[in-house]
């Protein structure tokens, strides 16, 4: 589990495609409190620690994770957000996430407003009824608020701290964003199935 609170900015240092994809991941972390078999989310996907070194960690990509994220699109020198997992006693200071993306939005539009931006993006249909104004969104591994939803369009604003210690300062009209949604709309709606 995590928070949607992103910790640290890597970098896709290699790419290997074998069976699967294995990435290198350099990193600011301390990787001697860094288990093998522990859990990263790179861009909000959570990915298993198979090899470490001093200031990286490699992970393998599945072909389905590639099919339903943007993993697909990494390239070499790429930057994502990274945050480890949640630890019993740390803040919650986002909102729970689990690192299953469900799907991938679309980046409709940006525009500054005051020191903030203001994104729109387009959401799978089958993700939309689980988006409600309000409540909250993990894009790329972000937890951000959703301000306004119309149809699969939906919008978030991003503040200047998010901005500098994300990857969110270098998106652009048109980028495929990991999405998760809310856990509890996910348990909410499937309840309302048997109501």
């Amino acid at each position: 589990m995590f928070t949607g609170i992103i910790t640290d900015m890597g970098e896709v240092r290699s790419l290997q495609h074998r069976g699967d994809l294995l990435a290198r991941i350099g990193c600011h972390y301390d990787m001697a409190d860094v288990d093998l078999g522990a859990s990263i989310a790179c861009d909000g996907v959570c990915l298993t620690v198979i090899a470490t070194g001093a200031d990286w960690f490699d992970v393998e990509i599945s072909a389905e994770t590639l099919s339903k994220t943007n993993l697909d699109t990494w390239a070499e020198g790429r930057t994502v957000n990274l945050e480890r997992a949640l630890k019993v006693g740390d803040e919650l200071g986002g909102h729970i996430v689990s690192g299953h993306v469900d799907g991938v939005a679309e980046l409709v539009s940006l525009q500054d407003e005051g020191d903030s931006t203001r994104m729109t993006f387009r959401a799978p249909e089958a993700l939309a009824k689980f988006i409600a104004p309000k409540g909250s969104i993990a894009l790329n591994g972000t937890s951000l608020t959703v301000n306004e939803v119309e149809g699969a369009a939906f919008g978030v604003n991003v503040i200047p701290h998010t901005k500098s210690v994300t990857t969110w300062v270098r998106v652009a009209e048109g980028d495929r964003i990991n999405l998760e949604v809310d856990t509890m709309a996910r348990y909410v709606a499937r309840l309302q199935e048997f109501a």
